[in-house]
């Protein structure tokens, strides 16, 4: 126990700048997204206080959007003419798209009035805001003003880089949209590509059963001869540790290549729309291919062909990594350079992983407590790959997936500035 408390201490600690930056009650947040083709969109993200206080309203701290609904048309006309955005090229008008969301936060949710900028495809090289929102009613309110998404500016989900930060006694600002290239475009697919590698516990899991094998081989037990298998009668199999390092590595390499080779020509077809699976059955796939791969270890299915596993189910984690993209607000921009860039940061993000697993594993390959470990640790991987797989098939959120996405998963993400 006492081994634990250090780790987790200083885990806290990390976690700690969660509780003080981000949302906060008294503010009112801009979030922008800049597309080369289409233009400009944002959003405009209320505390559900500011709304109770300035509009006189009695919707408690976590409405439901239903119940913001009935005042949605008084307080889009509230906030466009209180927000105006104008840039050397042109002053733009706010059009809502009627599209309203919420984020729920414990200290009160804050309601998102989705929005574009009219006739922004030209874009400026800056664009400046004039914000008198709220602020009368609160001197201490601020809005905060970022890029959610500017693919050439490196921003892709961005929460924390914050572009403009308006109070009270500064109602305007400019930033700029342009200080971009191609290569800060091109960076920022590499790192969303290591960080969802690195949150999809599924794609995780999934490696973690497919290495697991590496260090050990099959042999069958003695006595067991070739009549035993022409008679049906059971081959009973037991575990040898590999006896140098070259076998282990070459059986690690073999299966990242596999993966990779697969997922990848499974991300570009999604990415091209040429072929598009359904969600639920995508991510239903996935969560098998946890179970499948922890079952192999356990008793053969390819014998001697893992890679099979590892390819064929590598297609469906392509898949998975497409709607990613999608969730990232993507929408084709500089397509190459993005699957190029977003595929690196998966490998690096594997990379890494194994990186850390694999000389464990090496290590500990000698010990008879090995063969228990991979048999239990592969029985947990089943169990975790059947409650994923009934939440998945049959749309419904367990209890215990909530527990884990509130307390570990949204945190995590919050940090790292990602939704």
């Amino acid at each position: 126990m006492k081994k634990l408390l250090l780790p987790l201490i200083f885990g806290l600690f990390l976690l700690l700048p969660i509780l003080t930056f981000g949302h906060q009650p008294k503010q009112s947040l801009i979030y922008l997204r800049i597309y080369e083709k289409t233009g400009i969109e944002g959003r405009f993200e209320v505390n559900a206080h500011e709304l109770n206080s300035v509009f006189g309203l009695d919707l408690g701290l976590h409405p439901g959007i239903e119940q913001v609904r009935p005042y949605q048309e008084r307080i889009q006309a509230y906030l466009f003419e209180n927000a105006k955005f104008s840039s050397e090229l042109a002053d733009y008008k706010i059009i809502f798209t009627g599209e309203i969301t919420k984020l729920n936060l414990s200290y009160g949710d804050f309601i998102n009035f989705h929005f574009r900028l009219e006739n922004s495809e030209n874009l400026p090289d800056s664009l400046t805001l004039d914000y008198n929102a709220f602020f009368d009613e609160d001197p201490s309110h601020m809005c905060l003003v970022a890029m959610e998404y500017n693919w050439k500016a490196g921003l892709i989900n961005n929460e924390h880089i914050v572009a403009l930060y308006l109070s009270e006694g500064e109602r305007n600002g400019t930033f700029s949209i342009k200080e971009t290239s191609l290569w800060k475009g091109f960076l920022a697919m590499v790192q969303q590509g290591v960080w969802h590698i690195w949150i999809g516990m599924d794609h995780i899991l999934f490696l973690l059963a497919l290495i697991l094998p590496s260090v050990v081989r099959r042999r069958k037990k003695e006595g067991v001869t070739g009549e035993a298998i022409h008679t049906n009668k059971p081959v009973l199999w037991s575990w040898e540790p590999v006896k140098s390092f070259r076998p282990a590595f070459m059986y690690i390499l073999k299966i990242v290549t596999f993966f990779t080779i697969a997922h990848t020509i499974t991300l570009s077809l999604a990415s091209l729309e040429i072929i598009t699976l359904p969600s639920r059955v995508v991510e239903s796939i996935i969560a098998f291919s946890v179970g499948l791969a922890a079952y192999h270890n356990i008793r053969p299915i390819f014998k001697g062909e893992d890679w099979v596993i590892a390819f064929v189910f590598g297609l469906f984690h392509g898949f998975g990594f497409a709607s990613v993209l999608g969730d990232l607000g993507f929408k084709g921009e500089y397509l190459s350079l993005s699957l190029v860039g977003f595929n690196v940061g998966v490998e690096l993000g594997q990379i890494a992983i194994i990186a850390l697993i694999f000389p464990v594993l090496y290590f500990i390959r000698n010990y008879r407590l090995y063969v228990k470990l991979m048999f239990w640790l592969s029985v947990l991987l089943i169990i975790i790959s059947v409650y994923w797989l009934t939440e998945r098939a049959f749309d419904i959120d367990l209890p215990l997936d909530e527990v884990i996405n509130r307390n570990i998963l949204y945190p995590i993400a919050n940090f790292f500035g990602l939704k």
